[in-house]
C-alpha cells in the first residue's frame, strides 16, 4: 500500500492520524507485506497482529527491471553455492523476525542458466524454511516461464508448471478469465487450494471484478475450487474518503463474507478489548491516561465477526457491529453494536466468534459494556457447544444441530478468594458508565463453538431499538487463574546516551535527555504487553492512592518483547555536585486482563550527577 514502509515502520508505535487498519483476520489465512524493495521485511507490528489472529505472514523477494536482471544472474546462474546462500539469508531473516516465509516474484527475464537453478533454488528455500521456520510457506507470483522470459500467464501452465512443484504455492497473475480457471483444474490435480488466484482489487487491466465488485472475482475461484489472492486491499484507504474509511472496508469484506471461511479461536485464554491498535486517547480498564492520536499495530487485540444480520421472518429486526475510536474501555477502541427488536420477538443475537475449543472443567466468562441512550434491553453473553466426539484432530468438522446446544450462562456469584483480581468488578458500575458481567460455565466432554451477545426486550415494552458499546470479552480456564503470576525479574538499562537539552534561562540549569534500552525476564507466554512507566523525582514511584508524596509514574508505551527502547526522555536538571534519579517500572499485563498490583512490577532505578566543574 502507497510504496510500503509509512507509519508501521515503527516498532514502538507513532502519534499518526487516520492511519490505515486492517482487522478483517479471520477472513484471511495469509498476509503478504509487499513492496518494490529488494527484500521486504514485514514490520513487527503486522507480524505481531497477524500471528494473534492465526495468520501466516510472508515478507517479499523482488527483482524487476535491468537492476533485479543483473541481481539474478550474479546469484543464480552460479552454481548452488550462491543460490543456497541467498536461500539461508532468507531464512534466516524470517526467523530472526518471526514471520512465515515469502513471495517470491522475479519480474525480469533470466538466461539459461539462472532460469535452470531457479526451480533449484525454490527447493532449497522451500526445505530449509520448513525445517526452520514453524508453519514456513514459499509461493511463486506467475511472471517468469520456463524458458527465462518474462511473461505472465494468467494461469498455471506447462510453462511455469515446475516452479509450483518446487514450494508451497503459486500466485496467478490477474487477467484470468473462467476459461483459465478451467484449464487449470487438471494441472493443479490435488493442490487446487495452492493455486492462488490473483484478484487486483484495483480493477486495473482486464480482469474480472475489483473494487466493490471483488466478489465477483471470488465467486468464480470459489466455484472451481482454487485459493484467492486478493492484491492491494487497502484500495479502500487510498482511494475512497478517509473519514468514511471503516464504513468501506466493512462494506468490502462483507461482499466477500460468502464465499471467505472463517478463523475459529482454538485455545484460552481469550480475552480481547476490541482496540484496533490505534486510537485518538489512551484508556485503562476505563481510566484515560492520555490524549492524542496513535497507532501501534502490535497493539491491536481479537476482532470479532463484523457485519449486518437480519432476522428472518421478522420485520426490521437486525443487529449491525462496527469498530469505534469514540469511547474504549482498554486502548483505544470499542465494538459497537447496533439494532432493532421487533415486537414479533423477545431478542436478538449477533455472533461475534467462531471458536473450537475443548471446553476445560470449568471457565470463567466476562463481559464488559454498556448501553447508550434510553434503552430498556438486557445485556447477555451465550455459547454454542458441540460434542467433542464429533470433530477430528487436524481439522474441523462441520456439526448437525442435533449436537449443538445453546446455553445462557449463570452469573458468578461467589467467586474463589484467588481469583478476587479477576472478579473483584463484577456486576458492579465501573468507570465511564461501564458494566461487568461474570459468568461461570461447567461442561464436560464438550466443545465452545461460538460466542453471541444476546440482547432481549423487558416484558411488557414494545419494539426497542438500541446501541450497545462492549468494551471487553473474556472466555477463561478457571484453573488457569489459580496459578501465581510470574514477577518480572532482572530489570536493566543499556545503551545509555545522555544529552543536554537547551536552558530554560538564567539561573536554571541545563535540562538532560536520556535514551536508553530496558531489558527485562519475563515469559511471554502469560502477557498480552508490558506498560513501562516512569518516574522522574528524587523520591522514587508512588505505589498510587496514596498520601501525597512519592511521584505517580508516567506511561511511556507499550512493549510486546522484553525490551523497549526509551529516546530522549526528559529527565531532572541537576545542578554541579548535586545527584538525580529515574525510574523505569516494567507492568505485565496478564492476558486474563487484570491489573497487577504496582508492587508486583519489575523496577530499575538510575542515579546520576553532575560532575563538579
Amino acid at each position: 500500500m502507497m510504496g510500503g514502509y509509512l507509519d508501521d515502520k515503527f516498532i514502538q508505535g507513532a502519534a499518526v492520524h487516520n492511519p490505515y487498519s486492517f482487522y478483517h483476520w479471520q477472513y484471511i489465512d495469509i498476509f503478504v507485506y509487499f513492496s518494490h524493495h529488494t527484500v521486504t521485511i514485514p514490520p513487527v507490528g503486522w507480524t505481531n497482529a497477524a500471528h494473534r489472529h492465526g495468520v501466516c505472514v510472508l515478507g517479499t523477494f523482488i527483482t524487476e527491471w535491468i537492476a533485479g536482471g543483473q541481481l539474478c544472474e550474479a546469484f543464480l546462474a552460479g552454481d548452488e553455492r550462491s543460490y543456497q546462500a541467498v536461500a539461508d539469508q532468507l531464512v534466516s531473516l524470517a526467523r530472526f523476525f518471526r514471520f512465515d516465509g515469502w513471495l517470491i516474484n522475479i519480474e525480469n527475464s533470466l538466461s539459461l542458466a539462472a532460469v535452470g537453478n531457479m526451480p533449484r533454488f525454490l527447493r532449497y528455500l522451500t526445505t530449509q524454511l520448513h525445517q526452520h521456520v514453524p508453519r514456513g510457506l514459499v509461493l511463486w507470483y506467475d511472471s517468469v516461464v520456463s524458458s527465462g522470459q518474462l511473461k505472465w500467464q494468467n494461469e498455471l501452465n506447462e510453462h511455469n508448471r515446475v516452479f509450483f512443484d518446487s514450494c508451497d504455492g503459486f500466485f496467478t497473475n490477474y487477467n484470468w478469465r473462467e476459461e483459465h480457471l478451467e484449464r487449470m483444474l487438471a494441472l493443479a490435480g490435488e493442490r487446487l487450494a495452492d493455486v492462488y488466484v490473483g484478484v487486483d482489487v484495483f480493477a486495473r487491466g482486464n480482469v474480472v471484478g475489483g473494487r466493490f465488485d471483488t466478489d465477483k472475482s471470488l465467486e468464480l475461484i470459489r466455484k472451481h475450487g482454487f485459493s484467492a489472492a486478493l492484491f492491494a486491499p487497502g484500495w479502500v484507504y487510498e482511494c475512497l474518503e478517509k473519514k468514511d474509511f471503516f464504513q468501506n472496508q466493512d462494506k468490502f469484506w462483507s461482499l466477500l463474507e460468502r464465499y471467505l471461511p472463517t478463523h475459529s479461536i482454538c485455545s484460552l485464554p481469550f480475552v480481547t478489548s476490541f482496540c484496533l491498535g490505534m486510537g485518538t486517547r489512551r484508556v485503562c480498564y476505563g481510566q484515560e491516561e492520555a490524549v492524542g492520536p496513535w497507532y501501534h499495530p502490535s497493539a491491536q487485540e481479537i476482532q470479532p465477526l463484523f457485519g449486518e444480520h437480519r432476522l428472518e421472518g421478522a420485520r426490521q429486526g437486525w443487529v449491525k457491529t462496527h469498530c469505534c475510536l469514540a469511547d474504549a474501555w482498554n486502548g483505544g477502541s470499542s465494538l459497537l453494536i447496533r439494532g432493532a427488536i421487533p415486537r414479533e420477538v423477545g431478542d436478538v443475537a449477533v455472533r461475534l466468534f467462531s471458536l473450537q475449543v475443548p471446553v476445560p472443567p470449568r471457565i470463567f466468562l466476562s463481559m464488559v459494556y454498556k448501553l447508550e441512550g434510553p434503552s430498556d434491553v438486557g445485556v447477555a453473553l451465550e455459547l454454542t457447544t458441540g460434542s467433542v466426539g464429533s470433530c477430528h484432530i487436524g481439522g474441523i468438522s462441520a456439526l448437525n444441530a442435533e449436537t449443538s446446544s445453546r446455553y445462557s450462562p449463570r452469573p458468578l456469584r461467589v467467586p474463589p478468594a484467588k481469583l478476587a483480581r479477576w472478579v473483584g468488578h463484577c456486576g458492579q458500575q465501573l468507570r465511564g458508565g461501564w458494566i461487568q458481567r461474570c459468568y461461570e460455565v461447567s461442561l464436560r466432554g464438550c466443545l465452545l463453538q461460538d460466542l453471541f451477545v444476546r440482547f432481549s426486550r423487558l416484558p411488557g415494552s414494545q419494539e426497542e431499538d438500541f446501541v450497545c458499546r462492549l468494551g471487553e470479552i473474556q472466555v477463561v480456564d478457571a484453573g488457569s487463574l489459580l496459578k501465581p503470576l510470574p514477577r518480572v525479574q532482572a530489570v536493566s538499562v543499556s545503551h545509555l546516551r545522555w544529552q543536554q537539552a537547551a536552558s530554560e534561562g538564567e539561573g536554571h540549569p541545563a535540562g538532560l535527555q536520556l535514551s536508553c534500552t530496558l531489558h527485562w525476564s519475563y515469559l511471554l507466554s502469560h502477557v498480552r504487553c508490558f506498560r513501562v512507566h516512569c518516574c522522574r523525582g528524587t523520591a522514587g514511584c508512588s505505589a498510587g492512592g496514596g498520601p501525597p508524596g512519592p511521584e505517580r509514574p508516567t506511561l511511556l508505551g507499550l512493549a510486546f518483547v522484553n525490551q523497549y527502547r526509551i529516546v530522549d526522555l526528559a529527565v531532572a536538571a541537576i545542578g554541579p555536585g548535586q545527584d538525580g534519579r529515574v525510574e523505569f517500572l516494567v507492568e505485565p499485563v496478564p492476558k486474563e486482563g487484570f491489573l497487577v498490583p504496582q508492587a508486583e512490577w519489575g523496577r530499575a532505578a538510575m542515579l546520576y550527577s553532575m560532575p563538579a566543574s
